[in-house]
């Protein structure tokens, strides 16, 4: 029986359950989300420097957020497990000119050509390399802040494209 609740993860009883993509096109789907992580400036200073104790934070930080994105259907009980085609993960540091507080910017792509989206992969590949670079940089400053983490564009698929104001 069909849904009635406009949540698509719950049925006509109001139970939980994997939504049944079968019937659904393939299509090349995108997602990309944000979000940064706020430090102390000398916390950013050894990560730009690139002698923080733990070695290379932005690129262990990739690393972990490729492998996250792999790994969303582990994480989150009802995604679908999907071939992705690509991630890609950018992080920004701020220049002098456009500090307003010392961050690390990180954008995560991810594709695939399949029946669903991949809004949850980009979600959880850059939820988990801002955790990274916390790990990795919580010896020097425990008091920093994962923030503003949202979907910023998604495209393909039934829905079309949505691009985050």
């Amino acid at each position: 029986m069909p849904s009635t609740s406009p949540l698509t993860h719950f049925d006509a009883q109001g139970q939980a359950h994997m939504v049944d993509v079968a019937a659904k096109a393939d299509t090349h789907r995108i997602a990309v989300a944000s979000g940064r992580i706020v430090m102390q400036a000398d916390t950013l200073a050894l990560v730009q420097a690139g002698t923080a104790r733990k070695g290379d934070v932005l690129g262990i930080a990739r690393v972990a957020g490729i492998m996250a994105a792999k790994r969303t259907s582990d994480l989150i009980p009802l995604c679908h497990p999907l071939a992705l085609t690509r991630v890609a993960i950018e992080f920004t540091l701020p220049t002098e000119a456009t500090a307003v507080s010392p961050s690390i910017e990180c954008a995560a792509t991810v594709e695939t050509v399949g029946p669903t989206g991949v809004e949850m992969e980009a979600l959880t590949a850059v939820q988990v390399a801002l955790l990274t670079i916390y790990d990795m940089c919580k010896a020097v400053d425990r008091g920093m802040t994962i923030t503003d983490v949202r979907v910023r564009e998604k495209h393909g698929g039934k829905s079309g494209s949505f691009v985050n104001p």
